[in-house]
């Protein structure tokens, strides 16, 4: 990456990998390209607290107490040394003048991702639900639930996905055999308790009598 990052005209492959050596490249200047590099960088946040409290210490704060999992993150205190002591080369580090600290998405923006882009989540799976004819709603304690649920697996917004494809596979297997649904709650006990979502026929009726064998649901 070094020569790519201070600017260079480098060869790259119109296929997007090595797999055809005899291919022709493509020649690409990068002298104007801005780069911007992210990761999750696991275990550089004890670094910069393990930093901050040798600099504590050494001038006079001795009474440092045992840092919490959540200061462990503190990103926005990261300088090119702690960056060195995760791993990286000094030339790369020189090649990255500008390093911004990210901090974990709370709940509200992980329910803003789940929500709001163009291709949330819940709107990929309303229109997989259309598809067969059923109306997919969440329920606001639903998108609380999944997001606390993501924020305890610390997942982020990646874990979102995982969270809720586990809601949804079961019943997306059963519906198409089951009569009369026309609408499908996904209701906070589904996330928390592993209920069965409510089920609603075309006049607003519930549908409990046709849960599959070993599923329950709760009242409204």
């Amino acid at each position: 990456l070094l020569k790519i990052l201070e600017g260079a005209v480098v060869n790259v492959p119109p296929q997007g990998g090595r797999k055809h050596p005899h291919q022709e490249f493509l020649q690409i200047d990068t002298s104007n390209i801005m780069f911007i590099l992210g990761g999750a960088f696991d275990g550089l946040g004890e670094i910069i607290k393990g930093r901050q409290t040798k600099d504590a210490t050494s001038i006079g704060f001795n009474s440092i107490s045992k840092p919490t999992e959540e200061e462990l993150a503190d990103f926005t205190a990261v300088e090119p040394g702690d960056l060195l002591n995760f791993g990286f080369i000094p030339e790369f580090i020189g090649r990255v003048p500008l390093v911004v600290g990210l901090s974990d998405l709370n709940h509200e923006e992980l329910i803003q991702v789940l929500t709001e882009p163009k291709n949330a989540l819940v709107r990929q799976y309303e229109a997989l639900f259309k598809m067969d004819g059923v109306e997919l709603e969440f329920s606001k304690g639903a998108l609380d639930a999944t997001a606390e649920l993501s924020h305890e697996r610390r997942a982020g917004a990646r874990g979102l996905r995982s969270i809720v494809e586990e809601l949804l596979v079961d019943v997306m297997y059963e519906l198409p055999s089951m009569e009369g649904v026309k609408k499908c709650i996904i209701i906070k006990e589904a996330v928390t308790d592993n209920a069965w979502p409510q089920l609603l026929d075309a006049d607003g009726n519930r549908l409990d009598g046709d849960l599959p064998d070993g599923k329950h649901t709760v009242a409204a």
